[in-house]
């Protein structure tokens, strides 16, 4: 790692002793002194391949709006993640992480003025492989692979709290609430973590008991507050509510149901409303909720099958990456005042089948 960005990352963390566990709190939004707060979007995926590769893309939304490559670099690890997973890209104020599936490690993204590189190289607990989903805090990295669930100190990266065991190599994708964080099993489980107070994984999971109709390939899920919501995609009932209890509520998908519709991955948007990438039905379905259920909205279609999806931090812009004629695209919508979508932009190809994980940084 470059000598120059550890310091600055180093200058913004203190340490503080809470309950006999030392964690590491980064203080401030930028990582040098004085940096101008930059007015460029940025979007963020990453190839999955070997080696793994971030791109990035700025959104232009003046005059022609366009979606242009900024720069391509190696993470320094090995890609190769199975397509059933999403959060394999993460960003957060001034750093993000993208996973290493065939490297057993996390690469730390820091973003500088209009430019962001590979800040270092996070290895996952011991005896733990193959990360396919990540998802960030104030001060907690999570991750979650092949036989583990962990949680790393952030941004110095040291493993804190447990290491959760997995009974199988089916995780889909971790996310993180308020008091507690998820984590969806393509094998039909939905696993609740329990959070310490300094906000690490604490004890083992509990898996919540799921109803027969929103049981069917849990993939996709975000937070609300406290509130989960996840996709059961090939289950009739394909969108579910779940709160800090464990009560389930599920809510039904676009008709006609798989293999038709299938929301697989799930970003939460402004207000009540989440936005859903819809695989085989090639599209994005919308869905609002209150805190016990939910109704599905519409689909608006795109040009491929999507396989993530984020939501921008100003609640402007929504970014899905998807497939078609044997290329990876993103595509840029812009967010309205209702939660309807208006398609913006579109990258060209860059030599890259597919993308893994997607996010903004701005």
């Amino acid at each position: 790692m470059d000598r120059g960005i550890w310091n600055r990352l180093k200058s913004k963390i203190t340490r503080r002793r809470a309950s006999g566990v030392l964690t590491a709190v980064l203080l401030g939004a930028t990582l040098a002194a004085g940096a101008a707060p930059s007015e460029d979007t940025l979007v963020v995926t990453s190839t999955n391949g070997s080696p793994n590769n971030i791109v990035v893309f700025k959104l232009q939304t003046a005059a022609t709006p366009s979606l242009s490559l900024v720069n391509m670099l190696a993470t320094g690890g090995q890609g190769g993640a199975p397509g059933a997973s999403a959060g394999a890209v993460q960003f957060q104020g001034e750093l993000g992480a993208v996973v290493n599936y065939g490297s057993n490690n996390v690469s730390q993204l820091v973003r500088t003025g209009d430019s962001i590189s590979v800040a270092r190289t996070i290895n996952l607990a011991s005896n733990c492989t193959k990360p396919v989903s990540a998802a960030l805090s104030e001060t907690q990295l999570f991750v979650a692979g092949a036989n583990c669930a962990e949680s790393h100190a952030w941004p110095i990266g040291i493993v804190d709290g447990s290491v959760v065991a997995l009974g199988n190599s089916s995780a889909a994708q971790i996310v993180v609430g308020e008091t507690w964080a998820a984590l969806t099993m393509t094998s039909g489980a939905l696993l609740q973590l329990p959070l310490s107070a300094a906000g690490a994984l604490k004890g083992a999971s509990t898996p919540v008991t799921l109803p027969g109709d929103a049981d069917n390939t849990p993939l996709g899920a975000a937070f609300w507050g406290n509130l989960l919501a996840f996709n059961p995609a090939h289950s009739a009932d394909s969108f579910a509510l779940v709160n800090s209890t464990g009560a389930v509520f599920p809510v039904l998908g676009p008709e006609p149901p798989y293999p038709s519709n299938a929301p697989c991955w799930l970003a939460k948007g402004p207000g009540n409303i989440w936005y859903s990438g819809n695989s085989p039905g090639k599209a994005i379905s919308i869905f609002f909720s209150d805190s016990e259920g939910g109704v599905f909205y519409k689909s608006v279609p795109l040009a491929g099958s999507p396989t993530d999806l984020a939501v921008s931090p100003d609640r402007h812009w929504l970014a899905v990456i998807y497939t078609a004629g044997g290329d990876g695209y993103v595509a840029v919508f812009s967010i309205d005042s209702y939660g309807d979508l208006t398609p913006v932009a579109i990258s060209s190809p860059v030599g890259a089948s597919s993308f893994d994980g997607v996010a903004f940084s701005q």
